[in-house]
This record gives structure tokens, sequence and C-alpha cells, in this order.
């Protein structure tokens, strides 16, 4: 049986999804887990108030299961590491867009976008800003971008920092895109100490 047959059958045997599996020369077999995700409630997209987390007791669970697993199969490797995606996990599909609608996220595209009436610059290819659908088109079969960002060129308010109610909000923007332009996209590392919920704001 193949390694990803394995770990896979044994990471969905335990109510998990397998991410990503890598090996590393030094012999590091290295398995990232989710907790599942069911894209449609009777026909709808969800829309969660929490979003669940993958505990250490869950990668502990699965590292159990996979040793004995990898051990029975006779899968050679040095050292097991089982992890979450972290809170800047890699987007990597349309599936993992639609699950982060609402979510604060950092993209990267391929060719440079400038927009003069916006004073952006012309060599910019990173943003930060709230994941949407684009409201014109739910496809991206006619070209039009089918997922946009809302951001801001308000500088990042640090930790205790003053802010002037004086100051006048900057003004939000949309950048639309497919995925066919990102080099990378994944979620903002923002932490929240009210507890982490499936929406964050831009402030």
């Amino acid at each position: 049986m193949a390694l990803k047959e394995i770990v896979e059958q044994t990471v969905a045997g335990l109510g998990y999804e397998l991410l990503e599996i890598q090996r590393s020369t030094a012999g590091l077999l290295r398995v990232t887990i989710d907790l599942p995700w069911n894209q449609t409630v009777d026909g709808a997209l969800p829309e969660p108030v929490v979003e669940l987390m993958v505990t250490v007791e869950d990668c502990e669970k699965v590292t159990r299961q996979l040793l004995f697993a990898l051990e029975v199969e006779g899968v050679e490797f040095k050292r097991l590491e089982v992890s979450s995606p972290g809170i800047d996990r890699l987007l990597r599909n349309e599936r993992d867009f639609e699950r982060f609608v609402g979510r604060v996220i950092d993209i990267t595209l391929k060719v440079p976008v400038g927009i003069s009436a916006t004073q952006v610059s012309a060599n910019r290819k990173k943003f930060r800003g709230m994941l949407e659908r684009c409201q014109s088109s739910h496809s991206d079969a006619t070209g039009a971008p089918r997922w946009q960002v809302l951001w801001t060129e308000a500088p990042v308010v640090k930790p205790g920092q003053k802010v002037s109610k004086k100051r006048l909000p900057a003004p939000l923007q949309v950048l639309g895109f497919t995925l066919d332009e990102l080099k990378e996209a994944r979620l903002a590392p923002i932490v929240s100490f009210r507890g982490r919920t499936a929406r964050t704001s831009l402030d």
C-alpha cells in the first residue's frame, strides 16, 4: 500500500482530514491534519460561529495510530511529526476559499497590479483583506473574477497603541482575482484574545 493511502486511511478512520504529507532526506515524515468541514448544510453554505481547531490531543491520537499503521506496513522513517495547519494556514483550492469566506487573508499575486486611481504601487503583489465572493459572478468561466478581498491602506494598530478619534478611517477598496492569478494565499495570522471566531474584522 502506498504511503499516502496508508496515512489517508488512518487519518480519515479517526475522523480527521489529511491536508499534506512531507518527507525530508533526514527521515522526517511530517503529516498535517485538519478537522473535516461540511461544505453544505441542506444545500446551503454553512455560516459557522466558531472555527474549531486541531488540538495537541488530536495530534497525539493520530500520531499513535499512524506509528502503528506505518510499522505494520513496513514504511521506513526516522521521526513522525503530526501537526495542524496553523493560524496562517495555506489556502490551496476552491474548497478552502469557500470555507474561509469572511476571514482576513494574505494573498500574493503572480503578476503585480497597480491601481492609479488609488495610488497602489505598480509593482505591488501582496494584499491583506477580507475574503468575499464576487457579487458580479459566481463563476470565472467568462474571465470575471470569482473572489475578491476587501482591503484598506490603514496602518496596523499595535497592541496598546491609542488611535486618535479625529483621524479619518482609510477608505475600503476591493481587489478581484481568480485562483489562477494567485501565487499564494494564507489566512492572516491574527490572534484575538476574545476567542477565535470564523469572521475577523479588518480593524
